[in-house]
């Protein structure tokens, strides 16, 4: 069992530009989300996979993820999900040790920009990036699979 630990942050300024170390144009839709799970499919340039998350439990969350071919996952996005799809550029960003994905949403999320830093457990020290705002981490609105029901624009 694969266990993701994150947190999540709000973007305040654009000085993250400075440490951009990649970028990937992303689609992802999912055939379900429920309290307890969600289950994802996500296209990243030429490679897309299929994630299942469980609940979180503070900034923690059980993951299983597995590479699927790029054709059925734009079959299953063209046909098979629900609501509609997250469309974003995540920039990986580097600050202190860590790298952070930095989601920028296109579509019915425009103008919404979200980062986040994995981390190997609950208690582990990070460096506070100077573009980091508010944390969002426990808010469930910030979620992708929430933004496909009540996207960023009609809030």
């Amino acid at each position: 069992m694969a266990l993701e630990i994150e947190r999540k942050y709000l973007v305040i300024n654009d000085k993250w530009h400075d440490g951009i170390i990649q970028k990937s144009v992303m689609k992802q839709g999912y055939l379900a989300s429920v309290p307890n799970a969600s289950v994802r499919v996500r296209v990243s340039g030429e490679e897309a996979r299929l994630t299942i998350k469980g609940r979180s439990e503070g900034i923690s969350r059980n993951e299983y993820e597995y590479p699927i071919p790029l054709r059925d996952a734009e079959e299953i996005l063209n046909n098979h999900v629900s609501g509609a799809l997250i469309e974003k550029i995540r920039y990986q960003v580097k600050c202190g040790d860590h790298v952070w994905d930095l989601d920028v949403f296109d579509g019915a999320n425009r103008g919404l920009i979200v980062a986040e830093v994995e981390l190997s457990s609950e208690e582990e020290a990070f460096k506070m990036p100077e573009w980091a705002g508010e944390e969002v981490s426990s808010d469930s609105r910030y979620y992708n699979a929430s933004l496909v029901t009540h996207p960023y624009c009609d809030w």
